[in-house]
């Protein structure tokens, strides 16, 4: 949103000079820009139309000698832009969008064309710092670590080692992800999480139960064989601009047309063919009013349903509840346009599903993501080039950093919490089982065993303010969390702010580790007890990055580490040399010095680890020579067409099976069985037996190309291989190493040598089975995808018909539901809150409200009303209002009012922070450190509720009321 600007970069005062000079002098935007040193013109404007971004000119007199270029990846979304760095002396000169990139094809968006003041920006954190007496101090990194590490020994040995949380960061890479996952096994906890569970947590949980794997299908570039795209809360033009070439290269030359869903009118919905708008939280009950409409007139694939889908009939009996009275009644959407939306699916196939944080952050976001994957089986858009669900992802490795298992409910690779993938990764690791389990705390189970708390799920990141506030009589460990370390996290993008502080306030131990202070530095009143860590950006180290389409790619780095920041895997390092695992804990890495181990040799670490996911085949080589010659790759199938990668698929798309020297070039679209798997085709995964009541779970009559079975099959173990006669394939080591684990019992997940997964690609099979998708899910607490009002709901008629869960506890902590439903807000609280993202700013927005270029175009929080509500509240355009949530968390904000939000329906952004309920915290920032633009965080007037199987925050569909202010 570009809103009319001041004539500074902001109207609040600041500390530096330069800042404080350009606020009390009349200047118009080309002198703010020469006088902060940084360019002639609009960065962001000549990156909106995908031009280059040349040095800047302050520095270009400086420059002197030979520019190197480098080629790194943008910090912000998913979509793994190249960033091709100019580097003169040392100092990133100047920078250019990487144009050989498939993926963003010479193009950036704003925040792509700025991330040199990324690395090099001027309020990032310089040195350790620590509260005392009420006053940020400067400290050494020696007495950080000796003081964090003092204190946090202290805390394990008074109350166990659950009581220290590590938060980690979807900003690491790879190799950092999977230390910092490794880390805090060996610490002795599954307190461990980072954003995926507020993002992206119910898609994961939804997508992998319904196929097998729970991560985007195709790719952004397979959208050009599109003949429909269906866009459901995705504001990809804002969120993942770059994502938008691919989508109307689908648009202009096939015709596809685009259907965007979503209750509020984003400039994603400007580009739409058809525009859907519904009621917040109503998602499956609209995917039903367009699937009642696909089966009522038989649009359905038949065939494709027949022989590799399970439980469709229990959701025709679910769907045919959903009439277009129905429809409309609950979500507020006309069923002919529904109907005219399920005839344009079923006339334009294969179409694409695109979804985001609109679908997943909800209290039945798991039910949503469901009915998404049941809509495309229903279709028969599953595993065809230019159909699947294209989940864009949000930061730039949430989705490697899930992979790694920075989670509290897993170990990396989605292995699970279970004596079996512990004792997997121990043996990864080389270390001793019983050492590994002495590290973690027990409690006493309600039948009077004594229970490891190695297996049992850990708390997550939605929830460590119950960690903190919770009576420990209802928590599933021994004490509360007494120590936070939010490494790479802004707690801004959380919701219930205002108990978040008193969360914050109530702590022995505070440790933020990251470039920039965050809110956490601020939001609470703390005098001592907090350090600040001044991590390095991911242009001052090297590693891998996996984008959203599963394609990993490398990280060059760009500068050395600015100021006194480290690198996250030193600073790893320096906690475990601290804690005394040092050398256990990178005894089969290599290490640069005495704590930094060497990046190359972590991957090789994790590649040896990965097999369920196929992590396992992108050694740091193949994914470098990938870099070197993007140029050499198709735009569209992302496909080497000769060159040194001939035939690998770009950045390798997990699964790459088998090790390195199996070349096998990755997969670019999940579940294709129209290729053999060993060019990159699969099968739908069979990871839920054989047989449900009966019924058969396996495929039926259909295989993938090349495959020697001509059926459904279940998943490989040695023992199959044996029954098969397959076994004589096997080399001997590589039956010794199967022998060396559970011998026939050994399966394709825990067979370090890959043999399992070698031989049965050679014969065309997919490692983990040919199996039905299940479009239901009868682990979950509902089954079958269904609608239950939101907690906090303005539609009390529905709530009797279509209630919430009862209370229930899970992930350690008791979660409510129906207690909060049964009490009605909406007559105080009458008007629908929802949240969502800005083009300008990411994340918490710390970094990016950080950036001058960035700051200067987006001002000032905000919220969107509709006119109808603004004038029936006295609210004016422009004016500054409150709005406040039921329970007692406010904000003062601008008003912006406009009808992109519908009647009875207030929009917020949550990039911003540095304001609590009506106070400016600026002061509280250390000195230099504070962001250019402060703002109220929309999450103090959010409110609790969380998804009932991943524990996803709310953050969609709430209830406030606005008043002037």
């Amino acid at each position: 949103m570009l809103r009319k600007k001041t004539n500074g970069v902001a109207r609040r005062p600041q500390r530096t000079t330069l800042l404080s000079e350009a606020a009390n002098a009349t200047v118009d935007r080309r002198a703010f820009l020469r006088g902060s040193g940084l360019a002639i013109g609009g960065l962001a404007a000549i990156a909106a139309t995908g031009g280059a971004v040349k040095p800047a000119s302050a520095a270009a007199g400086a420059v002197s000698g030979n520019v190197e270029t480098i080629k790194s990846v943008c910090t912000h979304c998913s979509v793994g832009c190249s960033v091709v760095a100019e580097v003169s002396n040392g100092v990133w000169t100047g920078q250019e969008p990487g144009w050989d990139s498939p993926f963003n094809l010479g193009a950036h968006c704003a925040k792509g064309a700025s991330v040199r003041e990324h690395a090099h920006g001027e309020r990032r954190l310089k040195y350790p710092m620590k509260k005392e007496g009420g006053e940020w101090k400067r400290i050494s990194w020696e007495q950080a670590i000796n003081e964090i590490g003092d204190g946090m020994t202290s805390i394990r040995e008074e109350s166990g080692p659950d009581s220290v949380y590590w938060l980690g960061s979807a900003k690491h890479n790879n190799e950092q992800a999977y230390l910092f996952r490794k880390f805090a096994a060996y610490w002795g906890t599954n307190n461990v999480d980072h954003q995926a569970r507020i993002c992206h947590s119910t898609t994961v949980a939804g997508v992998a139960n319904t196929w097998g794997y729970g991560a985007m299908t195709n790719s952004y570039n397979d959208i050009h064989n599109s003949k429909a795209i269906f866009m459901i809360g995705s504001n990809a033009a804002e969120a993942h601009p770059i994502s938008l070439l691919h989508i109307l290269k689908a648009k202009e030359e096939n015709n596809a047309p685009v259907i965007v869903c979503d209750p509020r009118f984003t400039r994603t919905a400007a580009h739409a063919d058809e525009y859907v708008r519904f009621r917040p939280g109503t998602d499956v009950a609209l995917v039903w009013g367009i699937l009642y409409h696909i089966f009522e007139n038989g649009w359905e694939d038949k065939e494709f349903i027949r022989t590799r889908v399970w439980g469709m009939d229990q959701i025709r009996d679910e769907v045919a509840k959903w009439t277009p009275e129905e429809v409309e009644r609950v979500t507020g959407t006309p069923g002919e346009q529904l109907r005219r939306v399920a005839k344009t699916l079923a006339n334009n196939r294969p179409g694409t599903v695109i979804w985001c944080m609109g679908g997943t952050q909800h209290t039945n976001g798991n039910n949503n993501t469901r009915a998404y994957c049941v809509l495309q089986l229903a279709l028969g858009n599953m595993g065809t080039t230019g159909g699947g669900t294209n989940i864009f992802r949000g930061h730039d490795n949430v989705q490697g950093a899930t992979d790694l298992g920075v989670l509290s409910h897993t170990l990396p690779g989605y292995y699970g919490l279970s004596n079996g993938a512990w004792g997997h990764w121990a043996r990864v690791w080389g270390e001793d089982p019983e050492w590994l389990a002495g590290q973690f705390g027990s409690i006493t189970g309600a039948d009077g065993k004594e229970k490891s708390l190695q297996n049992l799920t850990g708390i997550p990141v939605s929830r460590w303010i119950d960690g903190i506030l919770e009576e420990k009589d209802n928590m599933d460990q021994n004490d509360n969390v007494r120590a936070m370390v939010l490494w790479g996290h802004a707690p801004n993008s959380q919701t219930r702010q205002v108990e978040m502080k008193t969360a914050m306030e109530k702590l022995d131990m505070l440790v933020v580790i990251d470039p920039y202070p965050t809110v956490s530095a601020v939001l609470h009143d703390r005098t001592d007890g907090v350090y600040l860590l001044p991590a390095c950006t991911q242009f001052e180290t090297r590693g891998s990055v996996t984008a959203s389409n599963r394609s990993l790619q490398w990280r060059d780095k760009v500068v050395d580490p600015l100021f006194e920041s480290k690198t996250d895997h030193e600073i790893i390092g320096l906690l475990a040399k601290k804690f005394g695992f040092a050398d256990r804990f990178f005894r089969n890495i290599e290490m640069e010095d005495e704590v930094t181990p060497n990046v190359e040799s972590v991957t090789r670490e994790f590649n040896s680890g990965l097999w369920t996911i196929g992590y396992t085949g992108q050694s740091p080589e193949r994914i470098k020579l990938h870099m070197a010659n993007q140029h050499t790759f198709d735009r569209t199938t992302l496909k080497a067409v000769g060159g040194p990668a001939d035939g690998d698929y770009y950045g390798l798309p997990w699964p790459c099976w088998g090790t390195a020297d199996m070349k096998h070039p990755g997969t670019p679209n999940l579940y294709d069985m129209s290729k053999s798997v060993a060019d990159g085709g699969l099968t739908f995964r069979a990871r839920f037996g054989v047989e449900r009541d009966g019924d058969n779970l396996l495929a039926e009559g259909v295989y993938s190309k090349d495959s020697e079975i001509k059926d459904g099959y279940p998943e490989f173990t040695m023992q199959m291989l044996m029954d098969l006669g397959w076994d004589g394939d096997l080399t001997a080591d590589e039956r010794a190493a199967i022998d060396a684990v559970a011998g026939p019992k050994t399966n394709w997940k825990t067979d370090l040598s890959g043999g399992i997964q070698r031989v049965a690609i050679k014969h065309g099979c997919a490692p983990f089975g040919n199996a039905k998708a299940r479009a239901v899910v009868w682990t979950f607490p509902d089954p079958v995808p269904t609608h239950r009002e939101p907690l906090y709901t303005p539609r009390r008629d529905l709530v009797a018909d279509y209630p919430t869960y009862e209370d229930r506890k899970f992930y350690r902590l008791p979660t409510m539901y129906a207690s909060i439903q049964k009490n009605d807000f909406s007559k105080d609280y009458p008007i629908i809150l929802t949240s969502g993202r800005l083009v300008e700013y990411e994340g918490g927005g710390d970094e990016t409200r950080s950036n001058p270029w960035l700051a200067e175009l987006q001002q000032d929080m905000f919220v969107e009303i509709h006119p109808r509500d603004a004038n029936n509240l006295g609210v004016r355009d422009g004016s500054q209002v409150w709005v406040e949530g039921p329970e007692g968390g406010k904000v003062k904000v601008m008003a912006m009012v406009t009808e992109r939000v519908g009647e009875g329906v207030a929009f917020m952004p949550f990039h911003f922070g540095g304001h609590f309920q009506g106070q400016d915290l600026r002061a509280k920032y250390p000195e230099g450190a504070d962001p250019y633009v402060l703002g109220e965080s929309c999450n103090t007037a959010q409110t609790y509720g969380y998804d009932s199987v991943t524990q996803m925050q709310e953050t969609k569909s709430t209830l406030c009321k606005i008043m002037p202010a």
